[in-house]
């Protein structure tokens, strides 16, 4: 070989490898095939998989070089992992009691056992992401008519493998995490539970014949004083720190048996965090409530996260409608970002207001109603059966499947077969003068309604089904100029006739959630009650070893 070509392939060697060093994080490469690691990723059934869980394109991402193979690397892993529990997840579903063991194990053996723990600590940081952006439950297997499908993953796996780089694995976590203030402030309200629930008990406030009154002076209202020192309130007790060792000293003057103006404040306070009357008389729901085990509301929060998982980026999209079925609200962001703010009431219990996400589409003016198959077996058939004249005094029409109008006489009560009962549009009817109408498998919608003084009481679970709005015809507006529609709602309302469907322009995003805690606008997490009975199935879900 002469000097010349001995300097070509010197050049084209160069080059070659030049070529190689400039391959750049996140491509793949046939030069960079990892044998021990591709047979792992065969055996466990990894290679080109559709599954949960993208182990396969995270390796690609990183030309397939292993991750875990340095002991800080692992205990960065670990330390990460062990943080799960402040999103009120358990860090021993992802193996971070036992990842170190098994890595000082592989350290001692061969590169295919090596590669085996290394994809093993990967799907752990890869389900821990997964859980921690789409829930650990499918909400399917816990919540009856959920008909809202599950979001694919959203956050970049790029960027998650650059802070495994980095060994920064909190920063991996944040992008997975749901971006919302709420979920944040339920993160806090979980540690701030949980240092309360290690304080121990405060006593327990006695069963009373008369409820505790601001003026009375009593023993009970030195206990009432530590119960709600308990859950956070200052300035109640004396510098007696034998009155309830467990808390700091805290200096307050005056008698610590007299019920004074400062301690009606701090029971109001906790009577609005905790969905109830807000009258600062302390009866028996209130005692209840403070006397509640701190661990119950651990678990509360625990499995309300949980929820706010499963609502993921519907909570950072606007405008929407928002409603709040187990705090009996409704709130409204509109397009110039103020909110509006409604009561409403909600199902029974034994006709539950159901989960749902879609997009207001149209409103209906004047509507009649065709009594649902339930109200009508159940309600109104067994009335008809006593008394015919039920219908005329209720303005109701008996029609067939068709729509024509049939004659009461002629229908067999016992057996009215396939005929359905329609309530003529009026002041009496059920859904009042506005219904407000979205896609849904469950026919359910928010409406007016006669019964104003329903949203009055505290505890307004009270519908069929179907969600009735207090100041609906001023929601009503908002909906038609927020989507640009021309039409007034006054000018509707006074065209005569009846079912009068308008469409919106522009479809407003909608969801119904169920929530027994969550954040206010102050930024305190509300305590409501579980009028449906559903966090125990949810919370056993969640303390399931995957």
């Amino acid at each position: 070989m002469n000097e010349m070509q001995s300097l070509r392939q010197w050049a084209i060697g160069a080059a070659l490898g030049l070529t190689l060093s400039q391959i750049p994080f996140g491509a793949t490469s046939a030069y960079a095939a990892n044998e021990p690691l591709q047979q792992a990723l065969t055996q466990q059934g990894l290679v080109g998989s559709q599954g949960l869980l993208p182990v396969e394109e995270f390796y690609q991402l990183r030309n397939e070089k292993l991750a875990w193979q340095s002991e800080s690397a692992v205990q960065a892993l670990v330390a990460a992992l062990n943080t799960l529990e402040n999103d009120g997840l358990n860090p021993a579903d992802y193996r971070a009691d036992r990842l170190m063991g098994a890595f000082q194990s592989s350290q001692n053996a061969g590169e295919s056992t090596q590669a085996a723990f290394d994809i093993q600590a990967t799907r752990a940081l890869l389900l821990a992401l997964d859980h921690l952006e789409r829930g650990k439950v499918n909400p399917r297997d816990v919540e009856p008519n959920w008909d809202v499908a599950r979001p694919e993953r959203r956050y970049s796996l790029l960027r998650v493998a650059h802070a495994v780089d980095d060994q920064d694995l909190e920063r991996a976590f944040t992008l997975a995490r749901p971006a919302s203030s709420e979920y944040e402030q339920l993160r806090e309200a979980l540690s701030q539970y949980r240092h309360i629930a290690t304080l121990g008990s405060a006593p327990y406030l006695g069963s009373r014949e008369e409820s505790l009154r601001p003026g009375d002076v009593d023993d009970d209202v030195t206990t009432l004083r530590q119960r709600l020192t308990l859950w956070g309130e200052t300035g109640l007790l004396s510098a007696d720190s034998s009155a309830y060792p467990m808390i700091g000293v805290q200096v307050a003057r005056g008698d610590k048996r007299v019920f004074d103006a400062e301690l009606e404040a701090a029971v109001k306070r906790f009577q609005r965090r905790h969905q109830l009357k807000e009258d600062g008389v302390v009866g028996e729901q209130t005692r209840l409530a403070l006397n509640a085990p701190a661990a119950s509301r651990v678990d509360q929060l625990r499995v309300n996260l949980e929820r706010a998982r499963w609502i993921g980026p519907m909570q950072a999209s606007e405008p929407r409608v928002w409603v709040d079925i187990a705090g009996f609200q409704l709130h409204y962001i509109r397009p110039s970002g103020q909110q509006w703010n409604a009561r409403v009431v909600v199902g029974s219990p034994h006709r539950e207001t159901p989960i749902i996400h879609s997009s207001i589409s149209h409103l209906t003016i004047n509507p009649s109603w065709t009594i649902p198959p339930t109200i009508m077996r159940e309600d109104v058939l067994p009335r008809v059966r006593q008394n015919t004249d039920y219908l005329s005094q209720n303005n109701m029409q008996v029609i067939n499947m068709a729509g024509a109008q049939l004659d009461p006489a002629e229908v067999d009560w016992q057996r009215p077969g396939g005929v359905m009962l329609r309530q003529v549009a009026g002041s009496s009817n059920p859904l009042g003068r506005v219904v407000v109408r979205f896609p849904n498998n469950d026919m359910i919608y928010l409406h007016d309604t006669p019964a104003q003084g329903l949203f009055q009481r505290d505890q307004r679970a009270l519908s069929s089904g179907c969600v009735r709005v207090e100041g609906v015809r001023e929601f009503a507006q908002m909906l038609l100029q927020d989507s640009g529609s021309r039409y007034q709602l006054s000018s509707l309302l006074n065209s005569g006739g009846s079912d009068r469907n308008v469409n919106l322009p522009q479809r407003i995003p909608v969801a119904l959630h169920y929530l027994t805690a969550w954040p206010n606008a102050e930024g305190e997490v509300e305590f409501r009650s579980d009028i449906y009975r559903r966090d125990a199935s949810l919370l056993a879900a969640l303390q399931r070893s995957v």
